[in-house]
């Protein structure tokens, strides 16, 4: 039983007066602990904790059937290429692989604010002017980013490439799983 001691009773020493030695007067602080712990446990039953945060990433349902209109034209000088390799390997090429230089040509890559996102940083803002000089652009028209995750690449380089993509504003991105053999001779990483 939890309880507390208010201090002596009776009156002063050394004083006239003769008083009859009072009780020690104790406040029983069982009820007080009992409702301590019944508020701390709702109180933790009850709160939310932080929530993880996730990137939107909208995927095709697995049901969607190919119908003729998948092959779609677009302007190669609106599209990056960026391929994941592994140990932390990026490749990224503007345009096509098999066009001439410089559009095709095939351009080493880090991870982070001095490295590719410089490069799409320059390729956004490019694509940007490319588009309004054009006569029939339309509002939604801007750098088309293709991201090819190979099967050595790991999920975080994934993440950071989206990331990426969030922190530079680009308007579309995809992440395509076919690679061709040309493409994963540039990503593939030499035996010693």
């Amino acid at each position: 039983m939890a309880e507390l001691n208010t201090g002596d009773g009776g009156g002063k020493k050394g004083s006239g007066k003769v008083r009859s030695k009072k009780q020690n007067s104790k406040v029983d602080l069982t009820a007080m602990v009992d409702l301590a712990f019944l508020l701390i446990t709702f109180f933790m039953l009850t709160t939310s904790l932080s929530k993880p945060q996730s990137m939107n990433l909208g995927l095709p349902d697995k049901n969607d059937t190919l119908k003729d209109d998948t092959n779609i034209k677009v302007d190669q000088k609106r599209t990056m290429t960026i391929m994941l390799g592994a140990d932390n390997k990026i490749k990224w090429f503007h345009g096509l692989l098999e066009a001439p230089e410089p559009n095709g040509k095939p351009t080493d890559a880090v991870y982070g604010k001095d490295g590719i996102r410089v490069e799409i940083l320059k390729r956004v803002k490019s694509v940007a002017e490319y588009c309004a000089a054009k006569p029939n652009s339309k509002k939604g028209d801007g750098l088309i980013v293709i991201i090819k995750p190979t099967k050595k690449s790991n999920y975080k380089n994934l993440v950071d490439i989206l990331d990426e993509m969030a922190i530079c504003n680009v308007p579309t991105y995809a992440i395509v799983n076919d690679i061709t053999p040309e493409e994963a001779k540039l990503v593939a990483v030499p035996n010693p």
